[in-house]
């Protein structure tokens, strides 16, 4: 089942809870691209961060990363990335916006420097202006990022909103990629902060069930499930068109630690083991 978690994990090493300074971070994301191959995604990088980055790649190949830049900071980030040949664009985050607007002016801005075939992630907000928003991705090819949790309860969308977002996602044809408190596999609650937690693979499912048509109600079932060989089982049984329709919906998630997730994966048997995953 490798290929059904291709690319599944950004390294958001840089990020809360991890933190991981930049002079670790680098080496480290280089080790798990070796280690894990095409399962990691890019390095998720601030444009404020940019000369800090450049100043720890050391050697190896161009490096891709996920730049995550306000419309106001894209072009000069981005031009910065393609005149490093140590860098590669992989993809490119805008923070989250306020209204329609301001989504559009990303875009428009998004459309006259990433380079065709660049991914571009619009953070939606949580509040009204959600589904215009979305409208205004809708058709672009852009995805939608969605904040899954954080340093505080409230930033942890419960699981009818989630599901709900994903559904107007998916209704608009809208790709999404998630932020943030994605750390396991399953549902569960955080014994030391009280806080619950989705499960990326939970995320997987309502994705699966909401692009074979099932309500946003049935997709907030798939996100509550917490049987780990009922939810192995499930994703276990798909067929290749089944899981890459799955994955056309949810197409990754950045996380400050990728091992863990993919530790989750092998414990589930939906890996094999580190030492046997091909780089």
């Amino acid at each position: 089942m490798t290929g059904l978690f291709t690319g599944f994990f950004d390294d958001a090493a840089l990020f809360p809870p991890g933190d991981a300074p930049m002079a670790a971070a680098v080496p480290a994301h280089r080790e798990l691209r070796a280690r894990l191959g095409d399962l990691v995604g890019p390095f998720v990088v601030p444009a404020a961060r940019l000369d800090e980055l450049a100043a720890h790649l050391g050697d190896g190949g161009p490096l891709g990363v996920s730049l995550i830049a306000a419309a106001g900071d894209l072009p000069a980030a981005a031009a910065g990335v393609g005149s490093d040949p140590r860098l590669r664009l992989a993809a490119v985050e805008v923070p989250v916006v306020a209204d329609a607007d301001a989504a559009r002016e990303a875009l428009a801005v998004a459309a006259g420097v990433v380079p065709d075939g660049v991914p571009v992630a619009v953070e939606v907000p949580r509040t009204a202006p959600r589904d215009a928003v979305l409208d205004a991705l809708a058709g672009t090819g852009a995805r939608a990022k969605l904040r899954t949790g954080g340093l505080r309860a409230d930033l942890f969308p419960s699981a009818g909103e989630l599901a709900g977002t994903l559904a107007a996602c998916v209704a608009r044809g809208v790709a999404v990629k998630c932020t943030a408190g994605l750390h396991s596999a399953l549902a569960h609650t955080d014994p030391a902060t009280g806080f619950a937690h989705h499960g990326f693979l939970n995320v997987l499912l309502a994705a699966d069930a909401l692009a074979s048509g099932a309500t946003a109600e049935a997709a907030s079932d798939e996100l509550a499930r917490t049987d780990p060989a009922a939810v192995a089982g499930a994703v276990r049984s798909w067929p290749a068109d089944r899981a890459a329709r799955a994955r056309a919906v949810f197409t990754s998630f950045g996380t400050c630690s990728v091992l863990e997730p993919v530790d989750d994966l092998v414990a589930l048997g939906l890996l094999p083991s580190l030492d046997r995953t091909p780089a």
